[in-house]
């Protein structure tokens, strides 16, 4: 659930451009009576975490743009369900300014919904779950589990300095407002990494890196095992090799061929 944790921050909250980051996880049961059915089509979820300033947004886009996911984000998808109009948006902004809580399965609800109208099938989740209570009403509510989860990993000194860095009059990239999203985000978020972990399902990825290097790694993770080759040459033919050094579609030859000063391949494959 969200709850507003500064009563100084809920004037004009509805038109902030970060409501993901004021609204803070506190927790809470589902309202069993609202649940949902889980999502029907078969999708592959990747969620996205990191603190702010991590470079999390930066890299989704260029996830979307090499890879072909759909980027979701919940701040995103309760400004627009505010904006909207609707009933259900009205709900949220009336919630927000009073201070109230947002339960849980409101923004899963969101989230269900863009899963099931987009066309696509491949999405990241971007700074969603927030706890360990998201986590869990997220998976019981849609019936999804991740494929895995895309850490950020960033020292505070860093992401600190990049959100002073762009600051161009934004009240929220301010020292005290920067320091105190780091501390909700590490003592919210870093359990469902942790609880992630355990399962084998975090990428980590080193986020003070340039980014560009950042991007690299985050290739080799989205990049499929069978396209990761190597392509040697050897007495004019090229020999394509899979990551798990298996020739693929060459004939079948006896070679042996250095790769570099210090690697060398031999494949002993004689003709028929």
């Amino acid at each position: 659930m969200y709850v507003i944790d500064d009563q100084n921050v809920i004037k004009g909250l509805c038109q902030s451009r970060r409501v993901d980051d004021v609204l803070i996880d506190r927790g809470g049961p589902l309202n069993e009576a609202n649940g949902s059915a889980h999502t029907n089509k078969k999708v592959t979820v990747i969620f996205v975490l990191g603190g702010p300033g991590s470079g999390k947004g930066t890299q989704c886009a260029n996830i979307v743009e090499k890879f072909g996911y759909t980027h979701l984000s919940a701040g995103d998808l309760l400004r627009a369900e505010i904006k909207s109009g609707s009933e259900n948006g009205t709900m949220i902004q009336n919630m927000i300014k009073e201070g109230k809580i947002v339960p849980s399965e409101v923004t899963i609800k969101l989230l269900q919904r863009a899963i099931e109208e987009n066309g696509n099938d491949k999405f990241l989740i971007d700074g969603f779950p927030r706890n360990e209570e998201n986590r869990a009403a997220f998976e019981s509510v849609t019936g999804i589990e991740p494929e895995f989860v895309l850490f950020f990993d960033c020292s505070e000194e860093e992401m600190e300095r990049r959100l002073l860095s762009r600051n161009q009059g934004r009240e929220d990239d301010n020292i005290e407002t920067i320091r105190k999203r780091f501390n909700v985000y590490m003592e919210s978020s870093l359990p469902v990494i942790e609880y992630y972990k355990s399962k084998g399902k975090v990428r980590k990825i080193d986020a003070t890196k340039p980014i560009e290097e950042v991007f690299e790694t985050v290739k080799a993770i989205f990049t499929p095992s069978s396209d990761k080759v190597l392509k040697l040459h050897h007495r004019d033919i090229t020999y394509i090799l899979s990551e798990d050094m298996k020739l693929q579609n060459t004939p079948k030859v006896s070679i042996s061929t250095r790769i570099s000063p210090t690697l060398s391949f031999t494949c002993n494959n004689s003709r028929e």
